[in-house]
């Protein structure tokens, strides 16, 4: 059987995600307005989503148990 390669993550996703998303918010905006533009703030966007769904799915203290 063939062993898989393991790739060592360089941190966290959710801090991956951010700075994904940082760097595609400052490529944005060396782009002139148009359609590359808007894909690049859409992909910042969702990177910032991805980096945020952590938390949103962590149990809360403010939420009562069912």
């Amino acid at each position: 059987m063939q062993e898989r390669r393991r790739l060592q993550q360089s941190g966290p996703l959710e801090e991956r995600l951010a700075e994904e998303a940082a760097r595609l918010r400052k490529q944005a905006q060396g782009t002139h307005p148009g359609i590359e533009r808007e894909r690049l703030i859409r992909r910042a966007r969702q990177a910032e989503t991805g980096a945020q769904l952590s938390q949103w799915l962590k149990p809360s203290a403010h939420r009562l148990p069912r």
